[in-house]
C-alpha cells in the first residue's frame, strides 16, 4: 500500500514591508502628527494665497476712500468683501491689504531661507569635510558674522539702500542670516564623515565631489532642514519688523510691518486696523514653527 507522502506546502510569504530610509520613516511618522497637518494646511494656504491673492478677494488693496471709508469698521456680514475686515485710516479695505501683504512676507521668508541654506551649507559642508586650516579659516569668518545681530545687521545694510524692495531685504537677511546654518552643516559633517561607508568610499578612490555629495550631504542633511524651517518663520518676522521700523520694504510694496506701522496712530480709536494683519503675521509665524518642531521630532531618532 502506498502510503502517500505529504507534501509541505508553505503558504504564500507574506508582502515584507520595503525597506524605509530616514526620511520614509519620517513622512510615516509625519502624516500621523496633527501638528504637521494643521501647519502644512495653514501653510498651503497662506502660498495659494501669496500666488494667487485675486482668488480670496476682487478688492483692491491700494484703493483710498478716505469720504466714505475712513476707519470704517467691519462688516461681520460683508464675507471676502472689501469691508469684511473694515478699513484703515487711509480708506482701503484691510482684508484686501492682509490677503495681498501675505505675498512679500512669503516671498522673503522663502528666498532668505533658500539664501542661507545654499550658503551656511556649503560652508559648513567644505569647513567641516576638509578640516585643519580650511576649518579653522571658515570657522572664524562664521564667528565674526553670528556676532552680528540680524536685526542691528539689516538695519544697517537697509539704510544704505534709498530703495528698498522684497529683494533688497532678501540679500540683507540673506547675507547676515546664513552662520547658524553653517554651523549645524559643519556639526553634522564632522560626524558623517567619521562613518564606515565614507572611510570605504574613500578607500575605493571616491572623489571629493563624490564623497561629499554624494555620501555626506544626503546623511548630514536632515538637521540643516529642521534648523531652516523652522528659521524660516523667523525671518518673516524679521521682515515685518523692520518694514514696522520704516527700514525695511516701502510703499508701493504691501506689507505687514507697513499696516501694522501705520495701525499704531489709531490703536486706541480703531483697534482693528492693528488686529487683522496682526493676526496674519502671527498666524503665519507660528504654522512655519511648527512645522519645524514637527520635522525636528520626526527626523530625531531619539524623540521617537
Amino acid at each position: 500500500m502506498a502510503v502517500e507522502q505529504e507534501t509541505l506546502i508553505e503558504p504564500d510569504p507574506e508582502k515584507r514591508e520595503e525597506a524605509r530610509s530616514l526620511w520614509g520613516d519620517a513622512w510615516r511618522d509625519l502624516r500621523r502628527r496633527p501638528i504637521f497637518l494643521i501647519s502644512g494646511v495653514l501653510i498651503v494656504l497662506l502660498i495659494v494665497m501669496a500666488i494667487f491673492p485675486w482668488a480670496f478677494t476682487d478688492a483692491d488693496p491700494r484703493k483710498a476712500d478716505l469720504v466714505n471709508n475712513f476707519l470704517r469698521r467691519p462688516d461681520w456680514t460683508d464675507f471676502f468683501g472689501a469691508g469684511w475686515f473694515g478699513y484703515d485710516g487711509q480708506g482701503r479695505s484691510i482684508y484686501a491689504r492682509v490677503v495681498y501683504g501675505a505675498r512679500a512676507s512669503i516671498t522673503v521668508g522663502i528666498f532668505v531661507t533658500a539664501t542661507v541654506t545654499l550658503l551656511g551649507g556649503l560652508t559648513g559642508m567644505v569647513a567641516g569635510y576638509f578640516g585643519g586650516t580650511v576649518d579653522a579659516v571658515l570657522s572664524r569668518i562664521i564667528d565674526i558674522f553670528f556676532g552680528i545681530p540680524l536685526l542691528l545687521g539689516a538695519l544697517v545694510l537697509l539704510n544704505a539702500f534709498s530703495t528698498r524692495t522684497v529683494w533688497t531685504v532678501v540679500i540683507a537677511l540673506g547675507v547676515l542670516g546664513w552662520t547658524q546654518i553653517a554651523r549645524v552643516m559643519r556639526g553634522a559633517v564632522l560626524t558623517v564623515k567619521q562613518s564606515d561607508f565614507v572611510v570605504a568610499g574613500r578607500a575605493l578612490g571616491a572623489g571629493t565631489g563624490r564623497l561629499m555629495f554624494r555620501h555626506i550631504l544626503p546623511n548630514a542633511v536632515a538637521p540643516v532642514i529642521v534648523v531652516a524651517t523652522i528659521a524660516l518663520g523667523g525671518y518673516i518676522a524679521t521682515e515685518a519688523t523692520l518694514s514696522f521700523l520704516g527700514i525695511g520694504l516701502q510703499d508701493p510694496t504691501i506689507s505687514w510691518g507697513i499696516d501694522i506701522s501705520s495701525a499704531q496712530k489709531v490703536i486706541r480709536t480703531a483697534p482693528f486696523v492693528l488686529f487683522f494683519p496682526a493676526a496674519a503675521l502671527s498666524i503665519t509665524v507660528l504654522a512655519f514653527i511648527m512645522l519645524g518642531d514637527a520635522v525636528r521630532d520626526a527626523l530625531d531618532p531619539k524623540l521617537r
